[in-house]
């Protein structure tokens, strides 16, 4: 199914029948323009111009009935009476763009007439299209500019990936092997609550039944993955056919394969899996969840199925944009004054998304989960700029907190290091950032992405009703304080009863 977002127009039956053939023409070409931006992700479908509420209500209807569409663009071409417009904009669910532009970049200074007037109205009618909206309380995305603006087509593009996640969660489903990490709080949560808020459906599955799948794999596919494997990443030497350490790859492969064959059977496109909760596995599933990983599914260590759910989401989001995006961990600083750096990592599970260059595959201790050595993709991040978002359930709403970063190069090599990692400056500052983190209870389990834009987890946020908290280069403890106490406030007092 191809995504679209449908642009709507608005005008009213007052000004003729050629005028408003004209704004249909109009209307059709702007539709068409911004279809063809490389930054808006999903197709812009035009629909019939809009003259009357009955109109208005049943496309409204049609949207929010229709699988392929994840959004509706509205532009007031002319004057349309805001009216018109209550019953749909109460009925429609989808997100929605107010796109406030219109049809020419210039004004015909010399040939300004009456008639240009009456068919150029959208300097008003998006005015009255715009109050209506407050007076109902619609949360939409406003846009104001020419569709043939660089900026216009970005903020556009944003929101269309911000679309692109709310639609991917509405239907979204997570398998959870096993529970949380025992006596862990912020991996724990409300799972009733976030499919009443995003739509996602978690629920938890047995680990031998996923046993089950990875025991019923036959050699032929083992056979098959392994040889991939080896012309996709630098294998190490043990790991090889007839390298003493190859029956540990091969039993990597049979998780790899019977996970895959769980979650493609029950349409999951995101899972868990839990250290201390691993049945009859005889190795901590590292390998297959970075590989999984990397085809867009959803990941959360020890439980951690929010983290597991904003994964998949921002994947879906930044879906063909240049960079990566991985399930990630705080693990360690670099304090030194003038050169503060984090480190991040993770027992096993970090996305080969994140790097351009090939990953190695190796085998090495893990001293946690009491099972046999797992085998990993090991590489480092590519420096870029991006962001690390992690969401919170603070029992009465859930809160995304997000630290822009910038991934940068380790000042020395890391040789010893077993597992994956990214090291990163944080803005505005390390111990800033790690204030106001800790302030604002954002998780310790993040995703870390140098893909999506920020914009478009902004424009996410407001399209799922969910608290974002930003910190950045402008970002101050001072700032943060009272943006969380302003936070609480609004979300407490719009709290329905």
């Amino acid at each position: 199914m191809t995504a679209e977002l449908w642009f709507l127009t608005g005008s009213q039956g007052l000004y003729g029948q050629e005028t408003l053939d004209q704004v249909a023409e109009q209307s059709r070409d702007i539709a068409a323009r911004l279809d063809a931006k490389a930054d808006v992700p999903v197709r812009v479908v035009w629909k019939p111009v809009l003259l009357d509420a009955e109109a208005i209500h049943r496309r409204m209807l049609e949207a929010d009935a229709a699988p392929e569409c994840i959004g509706v663009i509205a532009w007031m071409h002319t004057f349309s009476p805001a009216k018109m417009w209550i019953a749909g904009l109460n009925a429609l669910t989808k997100p929605l763009l107010h796109l406030h532009t219109q049809a020419g970049m210039e004004l015909p200074w010399s040939t300004i007439d009456m008639d240009f007037m009456n068919l150029n109205q959208a300097a008003h009618g998006d005015r009255e299209f715009g109050y209506i909206q407050s007076r109902l309380g619609i949360p939409r995305k406003t846009v104001a500019g020419h569709v043939d603006s660089p900026s216009v087509a970005r903020r556009v593009g944003e929101w269309a990936r911000a679309a692109m996640g709310a639609a991917e969660l509405r239907t979204l489903r997570l398998a959870r092997f096993g529970d949380n990490m025992r006596d862990v709080a912020v991996t724990e949560g409300d799972k009733v609550q976030a499919q009443a808020t995003f739509g996602v459906s978690v629920n938890t599955y047995a680990v031998n039944d996923l046993v089950a799948e990875v025991d019923a794999t036959s050699d032929a596919d083992v056979d098959e993955l392994v040889a991939q494997y080896a012309d996709l990443y630098d294998v190490a030497v043990e790991l090889l056919p007839g390298g003493e350490r190859h029956d540990s790859l091969r039993y990597g492969a049979r998780i790899e394969l019977g996970l895959r064959a769980f979650l493609e059977r029950g349409r999951f496109g995101a899972f868990t899996t839990n250290f201390e909760d691993l049945g009859g596995l005889r190795q901590l599933p590292g390998l297959a969840v970075q590989r999984l990983m990397a085809d867009g599914y959803g990941f959360g260590g020890e439980g951690d199925w929010k983290t597991a759910v904003l994964l998949r989401t921002m994947k879906t989001m930044a879906l063909g944009l240049p960079g990566g995006t991985s399930f990630m961990e705080d693990y360690t600083y670099h304090l030194v004054p003038g050169e503060e750096r984090i480190l991040g990592a993770h027992m096993l599970e970090v996305c080969p998304s994140i790097t351009n260059a090939v990953p190695t595959l190796e085998i090495h201790p893990l001293s946690i989960g009491a099972r046999e050595d797992p085998v990993r993709l090991r590489f480092l991040a590519d420096a870029g700029a991006g962001f690390v978002a992690g969401m919170s359930d603070l029992g009465d709403r859930f809160r995304i907190t997000v630290n822009e970063i910038e991934v940068v190069e380790p000042d020395h090599a890391l040789p010893r290091l077993p597992v994956a990692c990214a090291v990163w400056k944080p803005h505005p500052s390390l111990a800033t950032s790690a204030e106001a983190w800790l302030m604002a209870g954002g998780p310790h389990h993040t995703v870390l992405t140098t893909a999506l834009p920020r914009g478009a987890l902004e424009d996410l946020a407001t399209i799922v009703g969910v608290e974002l908290v930003v910190i950045d280069g402008d970002s101050t403890i001072a700032s943060v304080t009272r943006e969380l106490r302003w936070n609480a406030a609004y979300h407490r007092l719009a709290a329905p009863l």
